[in-house]
């Protein structure tokens, strides 16, 4: 049976991916798109929006609880706080959720967690297949080069992207931080902000002559809906509790 999607932020760049996507696939229907209250688009057809047909005269809705309880799973591409209170109203309805909001602030990933207690909750800056691997590698490399390699990480985005750094690069920064055993926020991290870049993110290890770079680039914002919708399948099946993208894709090798 289709998994019925809410996605939250439907009118955003990964918004509408996700939908796009969702659309190419037999396993998912749209139950409800939302987007903040005084949006332009609310009440318009979502067909009009994402430039494809959505059956069902699908129109852009503000009321979060009546949209949450219509879907099997939250979808939240948003900002840090109205996630935070969207997940609030997943919690009080039971709803699986999976969240892609970048710039969560501690205060705002503890609430989650405190969430996570009774609902299911896929939490991750970079829903990509490909970063998620490149975590692993760059731990690896930084446990077995040792301190006497230098780590770095540099990251490039569009110029309208808001969080700098990118929570992605503040992930690999902590993971190389706590292999090395040093101190949060100890590993240096270079954010570029310029013209259409989707997402790269590169992690240098630079060491006695000689330099291990690893990099990962994003071409569209496809692979991050596809990994996005990934993840939807697999928290609908899960019991309640904090998820990351790890373990998305241990659930399918």
């Amino acid at each position: 049976m289709a998994i019925k999607l809410v996605i939250s932020g439907c009118c955003g760049r990964m918004g509408q991916a996700i939908a796009r996507g969702a659309l190419s696939e037999g396993a998912f229907t749209l139950a409800a798109v939302l987007e903040a209250p005084g949006h332009e688009a609310i009440g318009r057809d979502y067909s009009s929006v994402i430039g494809q047909p959505v059956s069902g005269g699908l129109r852009v809705v503000a009321d979060v609880r009546q949209a949450i309880s219509q879907g099997d799973v939250l979808v939240e591409f948003t900002s840090p706080d109205a996630t935070v209170a969207h997940a609030q109203l997943a919690q009080e309805l039971h709803k699986p959720m999976v969240v892609g909001t970048t710039g969560l602030s501690d205060t705002q990933l503890e609430s989650l967690r405190l969430v996570s207690s009774t609902i299911p909750i896929v939490v991750s800056p970079n829903m990509s297949v490909g970063v998620n691997v490149l975590f692993e590698l760059a731990q690896l490399a930084a446990q077995r080069l040792g301190s006497a390699f230098d780590v770095e990480v540099v990251e490039s985005h569009h110029r309208q992207k808001k969080d700098v750094p990118s929570g992605t690069a503040k992930r690999l920064a902590a993971l190389l931080a706590s292999v090395r055993k040093q101190p949060s926020g100890a590993i240096t991290v270079h954010a570029i902000r310029a013209g259409d870049i989707v997402g790269d993110h590169t992690v240098v290890l630079a060491g006695p002559s000689e330099r291990l770079e690893l990099t990962h680039r994003a071409h569209s914002r496809e692979v991050f809906a596809r990994g996005a919708l990934r993840a939807a399948q697999f928290i609908v099946t899960q019991r309640p509790g904090l998820y990351d993208m790890s373990h998305v894709l241990k659930s399918s090798d």
